[in-house]
């Protein structure tokens, strides 16, 4: 988007700039884990439970560490990498920061 491109503001009521409503989108969304702890990109997680990986055929165990994580758009949701496991995406109610 560039800087002269402008979007409504509901909740406020006012034209705001793109950069800005994409900012302010970022900030409303808050990721937290099994504890409440607030979680951001690059957090390092560790697993609350054993999790079945569907088309991978293997359990990720509790005390799992997965490192640099990234948030997803949906607030329940990271996404991961982990060895041997490509595109894992998991619930951020299964993990707690480290």
């Amino acid at each position: 988007m560039s800087d002269d491109e402008y979007v409504y503001d509901e909740a406020s009521g006012e034209w705001i700039s793109a950069a800005d409503a994409a900012a302010k989108a970022a900030q409303a969304m808050e990721v937290r884990d099994s504890v409440g702890n607030l979680l951001s990109d690059g957090d390092s997680v560790t697993l609350v439970k054993d999790l079945k990986v569907k088309g991978a055929g293997q359990t990720l165990k509790v005390g799992t560490v997965i490192r640099s994580i990234r948030l997803t758009g949906d607030p329940q949701e990271i996404d991961c990498k982990f060895d041997g496991i490509k595109g894992l995406v998991l619930r951020a109610e299964f993990v707690k920061k480290r």
